[in-house]
Parts: C-alpha cells; sequence; structure tokens
C-alpha cells in the first residue's frame, strides 16, 4: 500500500493538533483555565520572565501553527522557545529529559522544528493566501499586457 498520497493531510492534521495543544498551554498559562499554570489553578503574574512570555508564546504560535498561518516562522518560534525551556529550566536539574521533567519540552521542540522544516501540510490558510494573491497577480498581469 502506498502511504505517500497521505503525506499532505497527515502533516496538516499533525500541525493542528501540535498547534492546538500548544495554545492551550498558553491559555491556561495566561488566564489560569484548563487547569492553570502548570495544574495550578492560577495564572502566571503578568509579564514575568520567562514564564509570562513563554505563555504568550505559546498561545500566538500555538494559534498560528493550528490555522497554518506563517506557519514555518510561527514553528520556529516555538521549536527555540521550547529548546530554552529544556536547556534553561529543565537540564540544570539533570542530563536525561526523563530525569529532569523535560520531556514534553524536547517533544515540543522537535515537533515544531518538523513543522519548520516539512512545512504546514495541506489545509492550510498559508496555501490559500498564496493561492489567492497569486492569482490576483495573475489576473493583473494579464489585465495590463492586454492594455
Amino acid at each position: 500500500m502506498n502511504l505517500d498520497r497521505y503525506h499532505g493531510p497527515v502533516l496538516a492534521l499533525f500541525r493542528i493538533v501540535v498547534g492546538l495543544m500548544f495554545l492551550c498551554h498558553g491559555v491556561a498559562s495566561l488566564f489560569g483555565v484548563l487547569g492553570g499554570n502548570q495544574g495550578t489553578g492560577q495564572a502566571v503574574e503578568f509579564a514575568s520572565w520567562p514564564g509570562w512570555w513563554a505563555a504568550l508564546i505559546q498561545l500566538v504560535c500555538g494559534a498560528l501553527v493550528l490555522l497554518g498561518l506563517f506557519t514555518r516562522s510561527s514553528a520556529v518560534l516555538a521549536s527555540g522557545s521550547m529548546a530554552y525551556a529544556y536547556f534553561v529550566v529543565h537540564q540544570p536539574h539533570a542530563l536525561l529529559p526523563l530525569n529532569n521533567g523535560g520531556e514534553l519540552a524536547a517533544m515540543y521542540c522537535w515537533a515544531f522544528f518538523l513543522i519548520a522544516i516539512l512545512g504546514p501540510g495541506a489545509w492550510a490558510l498559508d496555501h490559500f493566501i498564496l493561492r489567492r494573491s497569486s492569482g490576483t497577480q495573475q489576473r493583473l498581469t494579464a489585465g495590463t499586457s492586454a492594455g
């Protein structure tokens, strides 16, 4: 069975799920809902470093990746923030993710890196915007050459 034909849709579903889960972390940390920051039921303190800023990146980049809008740039920023979280917050406690509690940060880092490299998949707003703008450009070019 040839699974290559499912590449675009499966990548899109992967992007959507990862973006939604990341978005939920941001919402929980910023607004104290869905269990709050790290299950405390509380929001992180406004503008506190690095927690509030990390939550803002989770909210914005999670939403953009979920929608497939500015996907690669958002995924790079999200991946970098998770690399920072792993190496600055978790890794000083122990070398391995299983021992330092950094499995989630490491998995998000690599998941977003994969999305940044492979792109958004089939169902992304980036594709619709690009298609629409290229169609408009073709109509404009056809109109100026005809006149």
